[in-house]
């Protein structure tokens, strides 16, 4: 593996170390609720980005940028962030002369997104019985 793939993908992963501020939360069973917040995730545009791609087969570029109400660079380096996670495939082609860039939800990125809500709800569960 080359040394710039090597260092995104640690990034990636350190992107997705756990909180430990959320270790103290207790559910009503004394349990502690999981802290493995995926931090990736976590940020909103990064967030719009998946969850749009998980009830979507793909979204374009422009789509996405609409949908999220973002600029093109922001819109770029988050999706960049998601990509070097194996979170979510780009695909170039060109509709007749026009450039299409389009994203696509892999199953990595879907699991990802699963733990995250299931994260969530923990704790929203957690301060609501708390």
């Amino acid at each position: 593996m080359s040394k710039p793939a090597t260092a995104r993908r640690e990034n990636a992963h350190r992107s997705r170390e756990r909180d430990t501020s959320l270790e103290a939360i207790r559910n009503p069973a004394r349990e502690a609720v999981p802290s493995d917040l995926d931090r990736l995730i976590h940020e909103r545009i990064r967030l719009g980005i998946v969850s749009a791609l998980a009830v979507n087969r793909s979204l374009t570029f422009n789509e996405l940028k609409a949908l999220l109400k973002t600029t093109d660079g922001n819109l770029s380096v988050h999706a960049r962030k998601l990509e070097e996670a194996d979170y979510i495939v780009c695909t170039k082609s060109f509709d007749g002369r026009l450039p299409k860039t389009e994203y696509r939800l892999v199953a990595a990125g879907r699991k990802a997104l699963e733990r995250y809500l299931n994260h969530m709800e923990a704790l929203i569960h957690a301060t609501r019985e708390g």
